[in-house]
């Protein structure tokens, strides 16, 4: 092949992405690019799922727990050591692969990072300023204001975002800085990839991935993730923690709700999560999408098809 290719897996949380990435890498005897924005740091083993150390021994993985959550790590930091790494593994095998459920990284990944110009530093210096006096409520209503196409693309594909100040500022001040809406900025110029994507989405019926996640959550309660997330509790305002499964704990240690309440309203907001993932991988192009029973051998088939009519 004088061509490289990356195998891409998105799909839900819970649908067995990490199963299936380990058989193609065992298939085709590469390493796995892991895009899980949660999975990189190391104190939060856990409550994120990360692969057990049987499946980390199954195939060369990369990218999982290598960060502290004292770090500050964006997805342009992602993107940029992501590519780096794909340079090397293409030098050994010209098929590599890709999985997890963070739809922005993904992108970063398959189609380059945005270019925003600069902006200049009292601008930045005036939302921070605002934000600390007026919160994050002056950030939503800026962006509502300033690029409303945006906001509501965000309101429907990962709402979380909106109660994240540092992207807020971000998007504010781009928005204040150019005298254009961020929205504007978004999949322009993109960077030119020495790759392929082969994209596999995996799906199920919704009852399904919902049992699958609650039968998750009790698989963490039981391998202590309130014992971890009660570790993690005095550095609760990190961004890294900012996310389901830890919250719901640190309500709980703050004695605002009760444990079993806490256990319930992780299964009901990962639930949630899930259909904003689906709703952001379904935009996905060239993604073609499979039960998640799906007979392997089948998949393989696809892949391989693929990669000789390319």
């Amino acid at each position: 092949m004088d061509k490289n290719y990356l195998i891409t897996i998105i799909g839900p949380t819970a649908i067995g992405k990490t199963s299936l990435s380990i058989a193609l890498a065992q298939h085709f005897g590469c390493a796995i690019i892991s895009c899980d924005s949660r999975q990189f740091f190391k104190e939060m083993k856990i409550g994120t799922a990360v692969p057990s150390d049987l499946e980390l021994a199954s195939a060369t993985h990369h990218f999982i727990q290598n960060k502290s959550i004292f770090e500050n790590y964006t997805v342009g930091d992602f993107e940029k050591e992501a590519v780096a790494k794909l340079d090397e593994l293409f030098l050994e095998n010209n098929i590599q692969i890709m999985v997890g459920g963070s739809g922005l990284y993904v992108d970063a990944v398959l189609k380059g990072f945005d270019s925003f110009p600069e902006i200049e530093q009292n601008i930045r210096e005036e939302v921070r300023l605002n934000y600390e006096q007026k919160g994050i409520e002056y950030l939503q209503n800026m962006l509502k204001e300033l690029d409303l196409e945006y906001y509501n693309f965000i309101l429907e594909t990962n709402a979380q975002t909106l109660q994240n100040p540092q992207r807020m500022m971000r998007f504010v001040e781009v928005c204040l800085g150019t005298g254009k809406p961020y929205s504007s900025y978004l999949n322009k110029d993109k960077n030119i990839r020495n790759f392929t994507p082969i994209i596999i989405g995996l799906e199920a019926e919704r009852q399904i991935m919902y049992d699958r996640i609650n039968q998750r959550v009790a698989i963490m309660i039981k391998e202590g993730l309130v014992e971890e997330a009660e570790e993690l509790h005095p550095n609760k305002e990190l961004n890294a923690l900012q996310t389901v499964g830890y919250r719901e704990l640190f309500q709980y240690f703050d004695k605002e709700i009760t444990l079993d309440f806490a256990i319930e309203e992780i299964k009901k907001n990962t639930r949630r999560f899930s259909k904003r993932q689906i709703t952001w991988f379904k935009r996905t192009e060239n993604a073609v999408w499979f039960d998640y029973l799906e007979d392997r051998k089948k998949i393989i088939e696809h892949i391989n098809n693929n990669i000789l009519n390319s």
